[in-house]
């Protein structure tokens, strides 16, 4: 299965925080599981630490990078097919970053590893 991990999801993942649940932890060490990382997430991430509400072990470039490599996940570019779907979306979730993960998920077909629940007011699979 494919699976978009929510900036949140990546960030618990990566620190194996029992936040993370059971659930959620089992997609992304299922083998059979293609899992991605929007680019939305990494601006997302950079800002956070930019503004000191996010902490990282190295310069989230090398850090994003390597937890990529080293989980096997996939770079998801936000591309123009996304920013049309965001066009359509509903006012349910006012974080334009994750309003732009639930359009690529739509887009792409891919389910959300999300724990907000804001996700489930639209047409897309989220799994927590």
């Amino acid at each position: 299965m494919k699976f978009l991990l929510d900036t949140h999801t990546f960030l618990w993942m990566i620190a194996d925080d029992d936040k993370l649940s059971a659930v959620a932890r089992k997609c992304i060490l299922d083998k059979k599981s293609n899992l991605y990382l929007s680019s939305a997430s990494v601006w997302e991430i950079f800002i956070k630490t930019s503004i000191g509400k996010l902490t990282l072990p190295d310069h989230p470039q090398t850090f994003i990078s390597k937890q990529l490599s080293e989980n096997l996940i996939d770079e998801l570019p936000v591309t123009f097919k996304h920013a049309f779907q965001l066009h359509q979306l509903p006012y349910h979730h006012k974080d334009p970053f994750d309003r732009m993960l639930i359009s690529q998920a739509q887009a792409e077909k891919l389910s959300i590893l999300t724990a907000d629940s804001l996700f489930a007011s639209y047409d897309v699979k989220t799994i927590w």
